[in-house]
């Protein structure tokens, strides 16, 4: 009996050990386990989601690989659309360099170009990976992850550089970022600059894609400073940067000049029109280094033209014309300039400022509608002669092209005609009925328009002058006796808002132009018709017709603007010419 039971147990006890050592892992200790390689996280993680374009894909292991096994092979990341349905051998991976690290167990991939935008990426380990006594992971490991639409954010340039000497010991410590950040999140807490291991005390504050440090009091000289920022940094959508940035620099023992104040000053508003820009410097620069080169002011990406001129400690911008209303510009002085003795400004002087309101309401946004010197619902027709359309479409819906008459001998110079039924190019309906929309909503916002309060216009506006604003008819109105001057008084985004309840109606002759003073744009003037708009012979005629039916031209009559009726046709009697305003 107690052999039996003793055969049993050597049986079972043999059986056991085959099971183990044909499915268990070895180990380098003990020589088998039950534990195999297995991965324990990745990042991104599994369904994670607004993941950066640039990210580089980690996946950490439960213990150390043989790194002969991380090769490009084991492992596949690609769109997850395209990896549906499809077997290991027949998937094609995104390229890209691995690299294993032994201390932390992980392995790292970096695409070799950045991810597509807004997709659903998979990423497979394959079995063949092994660990050090030749174990393989037991199974392909398999995740997802989907993209954002941004690049991680990163410091892409310091000033000082790192490892600069001789820095000036008033520099203002500058980093700039690849994307735009989120002003909160750059701080004292994540942008630092240190002299050993004391704090430098000193302002942060972020524009326009850079972080700037300005210490309180000059730095020490011939010292090694090193600046960070943290990776608590974010950008615009919440996304820190992947580690923080850091780097070194050594002083000199010379201050630069510096812009001690400007004029305008910084963020200032209301700035009138005939404004100079100018900077005042705490010592004497070299006037030769003070010029176009050095010293800016630009409208969004646009060089405004001026002249320079430098008198004591004083440089001057001129601008060539009056400045534009409603609008930012932004001031710059290089580090070109420098003082006497040869010294540059230590850094980039940026300043902003704004300018006085534009003069009457708000402009109408024609938004596509913009794009068509003529627009109509029914018909567009040109009875006579060689009319010209110039630098703009022409456009009809819902009618058709056969409701398109006399083109030629009209001609459109720089653009195209476009009907509803055109088949070719693509999409020239919908392109059309969005069109007529912008014109609805344009027409609209027009008649509705009240800021400034209205003034109350009727009969004849010849040979008055109009300030800019918000003009109301009741009834028709007309341009007969004289011309209709409308003046700017300097202001070149000027608006001109005229509501006609009925018919407007221009009478050639004595009178009936429509003439601009001031610097006003043909651009800026729009007359909303509640019913139809004739412009009379040989009118010359200025800005944007938005009639409810119907706008006759009538013979010889020119317009610098265009012709946008809702829903009846616009008739070009004989040779009239339509210029883009």
């Amino acid at each position: 009996m107690k052999t039996n039971k003793t055969k049993l147990w050597m049986t079972a006890f043999i059986a056991l050990f085959l099971a183990i050592f044909t499915s268990g892992c070895k180990d380098e200790f003990v020589g088998v386990i039950g534990v195999c390689p297995v991965v324990v996280s990745t990042d991104p993680t599994n369904l994670a989601t607004g993941v950066p374009l640039d990210k580089v894909v980690t996946v950490t292991f439960n213990e150390k690989m043989n790194p002969l096994t991380i090769i490009p092979s084991a492992f596949i990341l690609q769109e997850a659309a395209k990896s549906a349905g499809a077997s290991n051998s027949t998937a094609v991976a995104i390229a890209g360099a691995m690299t294993y690290n032994a201390s932390n167990y992980s392995m790292t991939f970096t695409p070799t170009s950045v991810l597509k935008a807004n997709t659903i990426y998979s990423g497979t380990v394959k079995s063949t990976v092994k660990d050090q006594m030749g174990n393989a992971l037991q199974t392909d490991y398999v995740w997802t992850f989907t993209t954002s639409a941004n690049l991680s954010p990163k410091v892409i340039a310091s000033d000082p550089a790192n490892n600069a000497t001789g820095v000036f010991l008033n520099k203002i410590v500058t980093a700039t970022f690849n994307v735009p950040m989120d002003p909160a999140s750059i701080s004292a807490s994540t942008y630092t600059l240190m002299n050993g291991m004391i704090p430098v005390a000193g302002a942060v504050s972020y524009a326009g894609g850079m972080a700037f440090f300005t210490p309180s009091v000059p730095l020490t000289a011939s010292t090694l400073y090193t600046a960070t920022v943290t990776k608590g940094a974010k950008d615009a959508t919440g996304t820190t940067m992947t580690s923080d940035f850091v780097w070194s620099f050594t002083t000199g023992s010379v201050s630069a000049p510096k812009v001690l104040s400007t004029l305008p000053l910084n963020l200032a508003t209301g700035v009138v029109l005939n404004s100079t820009a100018s900077a005042t410097f705490s010592e004497a620069m070299d006037p030769t280094k003070i010029t176009s080169l050095t010293f800016t002011v630009m409208n969004g990406t646009t060089l405004v033209p001026g002249a320079i001129t430098y008198s004591g400690v004083i440089a001057t911008f001129t601008p060539t014309s009056l400045l534009l209303s409603g609008t930012t510009y932004t001031a710059k002085i290089t580090t070109g300039a420098k003082n006497i003795a040869g010294v540059s400004l230590a850094n980039d002087y940026v300043w902003s400022f704004s300018t006085k309101s534009t003069l009457g309401p708000l402009g109408v946004d024609l938004k596509s509608a913009g794009n068509f010197g003529i627009l109509a619902g029914v018909g567009v027709t040109n009875a006579a002669g060689f009319s010209e359309i110039h630098d703009m479409d022409c456009g009809i819906s819902p009618g058709l092209r056969s409701s398109f008459t006399g083109f030629p001998p009209a001609i459109i110079v720089n653009g195209s005609i476009f009907a509803s039924d055109d088949i070719a190019p693509p999409g020239v309906a919908a392109m059309l009925t969005q069109a007529k929309l912008d014109l609805t909503n344009a027409y609209l916002f027009a008649e509705g328009a009240s800021s400034p309060a209205p003034a109350t216009v009727a009969g004849d506006q010849g040979g008055k002058t109009l300030a800019p604003g918000i003009y109301k008819s009741t009834s028709t109105l007309l341009i007969q006796s004289g011309n209709l001057t409308l003046d700017a008084q300097g202001d070149a985004n000027a608006v001109w808002i005229f509501q006609i309840a009925s018919d407007f109606t221009t009478v050639g002759g004595a009178g009936g132009n429509v003439i601009l003073a001031g610097g006003a744009q043909a651009k800026n003037v729009y007359w909303q018709t509640g019913s139809s708009a004739t412009i009379g012979d040989y009118t010359i005629f200025k800005g944007n017709v938005l009639a409810l039916t119907s706008i006759t031209m009538n013979s010889h009559a020119t317009a610098q603007g265009r012709m946008l009726a809702r829903n009846g046709a616009v008739v070009l009697t004989s040779t009239n010419i339509i210029t883009k305003p």
